[in-house]
This record gives C-alpha cells, structure tokens and sequence, in this order.
C-alpha cells in the first residue's frame, strides 16, 4: 500500500509541473519602451459639449474735459493790477504788463472781473474788465461764472505827523494828528501803492512811500522834510 500511494503522488507531481509550465509559456512578454503620450489621452467625443471663450472685461470709457473756449485779456495803454480776488479791496499779487495777454478761465459776473492764468507763473489772479487798459478777445459768454467768498480784510492810512497830507493815487486829503476831529487823519483805502506829500511846504514835496496790504494799518510817520514821528 505504501509503494502504491508512493506511485500515485509522484505522477501528481509530475502533471503540476508540467501545466505549470504550460501557463507559464502562454504569458505575454511585457514591453518596457516609452509609449507615445499623445496615445495616452483619449481623443474627446464628438458629441462633447465645446468650452467656452473666455470672458473679457470692458474696457472703460475715458471722458476727456471739455476745453474753455479760447478768450485772453490783453493789457492796453498801461499795466493792470492782478489781484488775489475780484475787487480793488484784494491785495495785489502781480501785474499784466502792457502788451501782454493772458487766458480767461472764470469770470465774476457782478463785479465785472475776470480770473486768469498769470503768465509765466504756476497761478491764478483776478482781472477788472471796466478799466480802459484791459481788452477782451473771444467770447466771454462762454467763460463760466465763479463767486469768490472770501471777503478781503479792510486796509488804512494813519498820518502821524503835523503836517497835513496829500495822497495819491486816490487824491485824497488828510489831516495832521492834531486835527480836533478824531479819526480824520485815518482813512481806508485799497491795498496797493501810495504817496503821501507834504501840504505843509509850498512845494509839497513828497513825505513817504506807502505800501499798504489787506488787514493792515499803514502810517505816515516822515514829514516832507525827511524828520520822523512816532504814532501815539
């Protein structure tokens, strides 16, 4: 019994070998070379929904000022004040030579001056248009209003010698500081340039140079023969 159970598992080893080997003859040698990566994708089907374009932004629209008509004012027969504001009451910040013309950007309409770009300068002042010297160009009309709110501060001329004086420009009387009248020999006037001359002398030589500013008090204190007074 022994020989023959023997027998019997030796020939089943012998069949498992060989279907072993069998199998093994009939697998598929693996190829290891590089495969072409277009192959790898599948193509898309026809039936596929396209991709949208991308969206884009809109591009804004720029809005360019409308440029001010052409319109300058020209000084004629004379130099003109520019002034920080529109009235003889505003301190003077420069002048429009004779000859020279400048561009009109705004206008007062109430008083009648005009706001313009000081030339050679980074800056605007302000225009009388009722004066003789100055000469409009263009259409004013077309020029926009502008209302300028800062009021000017007032501005005097105090003599304070004992002699009376004359002032120009202006023409303007003005008492000694004896005078009974209080305040008499105090006036306001304009800032800008003046002259005072003495009235004592026949040839009323002139006394003293004034320049007088916004907000400020300016005194006579040099009689027209060049002797100093103190003001009380």
């Amino acid at each position: 019994m022994i020989s023959l159970l023997l027998i019997v598992f030796v020939q089943g080893c012998i069949l498992m070998g060989g279907a072993r080997q069998r199998v093994s003859q009939a697998e598929p040698t693996l190829d290891f070379q590089a495969t072409n990566s277009s192959l790898d994708t599948p193509a898309p089907s026809s039936s596929a929904t396209p991709l949208s374009p991308p969206t884009v932004a809109p591009t804004a629209t720029v809005i360019l000022p409308t440029p001010l008509p052409s319109v300058t004012i020209t000084a004629v027969d004379g130099n003109i004040y520019i002034r920080r504001g529109p009235g003889l009451p505003y301190n003077p910040i420069g002048v429009l030579a004779k000859g020279v013309s400048a561009q009109v950007i705004a206008q007062d309409v109430l008083s009648k001056w005009v706001q313009i770009h000081i030339p050679d300068l980074d800056t605007t002042g302000w225009v009388s248009i009722q004066t003789p010297y100055s000469k409009i160009d263009g259409d004013l009309s077309q020029i926009p209003d502008f209302t300028f709110t800062e009021w000017p501060a007032p501005a005097y001329i105090k003599n304070c010698t004992e002699h009376d004086m004359f002032i120009t420009p202006g023409n303007t009387y003005l008492p000694s500081l004896y005078t009974n009248a209080k305040y008499l020999n105090e006036y306001q006037v304009d800032p800008g340039t003046y002259i005072a001359y003495d009235m004592y002398y026949p040839d009323e030589p002139e006394a003293q140079v004034l320049e007088v500013r916004e907000g400020v008090t300016v005194y006579i204190t040099i009689n027209g023969r060049g002797e100093g007074h103190k003001c009380p």
